[in-house]
């Protein structure tokens, strides 16, 4: 019997990870999971995979999330995060990587539904009405352009450089659920 991940991708897309649970909305894609992130996800939640067979999703039963460029296509984000919070095991983690809502790619793709910024994530981590918990924020990194590369070499603040338009292509940022 094969073992489950306790690890899974959002939106894998064309791009599944072999060592995770790959959800995503497109059936064609061949996830082992197809759901729409919008929709609450009830648990536990029963589905049958290819690669694993039965598979019950139930609360606390991963251990990590990755979400490479996905939760800008989402509209009901309160909604996804809600899911992953409650998949996560307690001191799991989700790594989202967004674009940066000043870089072009925030908006260059039609499907985008949103746009991130360093503070984006204040609601998750403080503001959260969650009555059983929250997310605190691990870690976040601005990931440079090209330009914001350029910026650096020339010694301009950081700052500056986050609030420079084009200079930061995205962020990636990891969350812990508390």
């Amino acid at each position: 019997m094969t073992t489950i991940p306790r690890r899974l991708q959002l939106g894998c897309g064309r791009k599944p990870l072999a060592d995770h649970l790959n959800l995503d909305i497109d059936p064609a894609l061949d996830p082992d999971i197809c759901f729409d992130l919008n929709q609450p996800m009830p648990l536990p939640h029963r589905v049958e995979t290819r690669r694993f067979g039965p598979v019950t999703l139930a609360p606390g039963m991963i251990d990590a999330i990755i979400a490479d460029n996905v939760l800008e296509h989402i509209r009901e984000l309160y909604t996804a995060m809600r899911t992953a919070w409650e998949l996560l095991a307690p001191g799991g983690i989700i790594r989202a990587i967004v674009p940066h809502d000043l870089s072009y790619g925030a908006w260059q793709d039609p499907t985008h539904v949103r746009a991130f910024n360093e503070r984006s994530w204040i609601y998750f981590c403080e503001r959260c009405p969650w009555p059983d918990g929250r997310f605190e924020q691990v870690r976040l990194d601005l990931v440079p352009s090209e330009l914001g590369m350029d910026l650096m070499v020339q010694g301009v603040a950081q700052d500056v450089i986050a609030r420079t338009p084009r200079a930061i292509a995205e962020i990636d940022v990891t969350l812990r659920k508390v």
